[in-house]
């Protein structure tokens, strides 16, 4: 199934507002979806007989900085049986340090896999999956203070006394 006919079957089965951008020209093309609604998109690309994205291949996120205002999760979405590939994007508004942690549903519950890639972008961007099982660093003590990966991180220059911060 190609872009096209993912992305019709999706505009006939969720209201309009789920689809917030269409990019069938990228080199990775990919929809935009409302983060309100990517666990139930997700879902109906499992379950459809017409899709069955069996497998998550990679769930990333992204912090575009302060100037945008905003982060990314991308989810990288393949079907086995009908060799079939489909990038999602959610787009959300970035929070500063001290304030409530960029939200979304979680994806676990239809694809194992996606537990700890949400942990992963938990730890190192500071984005919260609603309804995760078990959200909790996977990388970092579970003391550690910020997200390293986000753009205004402070490094920390130590850690129970051990020196971390890197000097050239």
């Amino acid at each position: 199934m190609v872009f096209e006919h993912i992305y019709i079957l999706l505009k006939n089965n969720f209201p309009e507002n789920t689809i917030l951008e269409a990019s069938p020209e990228s080199i990775q093309p990919y929809l935009v979806i409302a983060p309100s609604e990517i666990e139930k998109v997700c879902r109906f690309l499992y379950a459809h007989e017409q899709t069955y994205f069996d497998f998550l291949s990679c769930l990333t996120a992204l912090d575009n900085g302060k100037e945008a205002g905003t982060m990314e999760v991308i989810y990288h979405l393949y079907s086995i049986p009908y060799d079939a590939k489909m990038v999602l994007k959610v787009i959300l508004e970035r929070s500063s340090e001290g304030q409530t942690l960029p939200q979304v549903p979680s994806v676990s519950s239809v694809w194992q896999t996606a537990n700890w890639h949400e942990r992963e972008a938990f730890d190192l961007l500071g984005i919260y999956f609603l309804n995760h099982p078990d959200l909790r660093r996977i990388l970092l003590p579970q003391d550690w203070e910020g997200h390293p990966l986000r753009k205004d991180y402070q490094h920390q220059e130590r850690y129970h006394g051990i020196r971390v911060a890197y000097e050239p």
